[in-house]
């Protein structure tokens, strides 16, 4: 077998954290308009920058001062701008279709609009107005992640709530990868719950057989409550809320006795072994 480090890469790694920000009126209006700026720049830039173009420079370096001078916004912001657009129209194309309308409910940040400031668990953000302080709602799992990190980058986003939070990207390196050659991969899937590299297999055809009747009980509850009276609707989703956790319990139960135990056969095929890989299905 070859050894671990010549299946994997190094790749960045990114966690985005999302935290509720403390914000009084004055600065919710700050966020507001410049939400709606940022929009309206994105939106007139796909508008009026040749569609062809999806790399954010080319973008940038055809449109950059006419929406600095239209918009208000910072040079950053107007970079971001120009940035977002281009990822949209990138992932538009890849998927066939068209970018759509911008909704003013968000704008990016980098190294020179936002900064993290630990002393005071707060952030600074640039606005079309002044630059805000906004106090951070972190719980002890946010200050574990952020304690001793200096983030660049960040969207501030208005949510369905009602409320503004921040959205942190903290990026670091992957460990480096462990030399070995007694790694083997395993796949897991519907038919079959596991393949292993090593041509070893169990089979899940008891459990499809669940899986499928589970299926059609939910297809034909789903069916009567969208076609049956008030009362007929609220008892099939009373129905549907059990039948979801019946099979939550059961597949529970099932990886636990299959893969959970010490003794299963799983567990000892990969005793003295790593994983190279899991494409979980279940």
């Amino acid at each position: 077998m070859l050894p671990v480090g010549e299946f994997f890469e190094a790749v960045e790694q990114v966690l985005t954290l999302v935290i509720k920000l403390q914000v009084c009126s004055e600065q919710q209006q700050a966020l507001s308009d410049t939400c709606t700026a940022f929009a309206s720049a994105c939106s007139w830039i796909n508008e009026n920058v040749n569609p062809q173009l999806t790399n954010r420079n080319s973008i940038q370096a055809v449109c950059y001062q006419d929406v600095k001078d239209r918009f208000g916004l910072t040079a950053n912001h107007v970079v971001r701008a120009c940035g977002r657009v281009a990822a949209n129209r990138l992932t538009a194309k890849q998927k066939g279709k068209k970018v759509k309308n911008f909704a003013p409910t968000s704008f990016d940040g980098d190294a020179r609009t936002f900064r993290f400031v630990e002393k005071d668990w707060a952030i600074t953000v640039s606005t079309t107005g002044k630059r805000l302080t906004l106090p951070l709602r972190a719980s002890n799992y946010h200050r574990g992640k952020l304690t001793g990190q200096n983030p660049t980058s960040a969207q501030v986003c208005l949510h369905r709530d009602g409320g503004w939070y921040v959205h942190i990207q903290l990026k670091s390196e992957p460990p480096k990868p462990i030399n070995a050659d007694n790694i083997i991969g395993v796949d897991f899937g519907r038919r079959d719950i596991a393949v292993t590299s090593t041509d070893k297999s169990w089979s899940g055809e008891g459990i499809k057989e669940t899986r499928d009747k589970y299926s059609r009980v939910r297809s034909s509850l789903q069916k009567k409550a969208s076609q049956g009276t008030r009362s007929t609707r609220r008892r099939c989703r009373e129905i549907l809320k059990r039948l979801s956790g019946r099979e939550r319990r059961y597949q529970a139960h099932l990886n636990h006795r299959k893969f959970g135990l010490k003794t299963s056969p799983f567990r000892a095929t990969l005793y003295l072994v790593g994983v190279v890989g899991l494409d979980m299905k279940l």
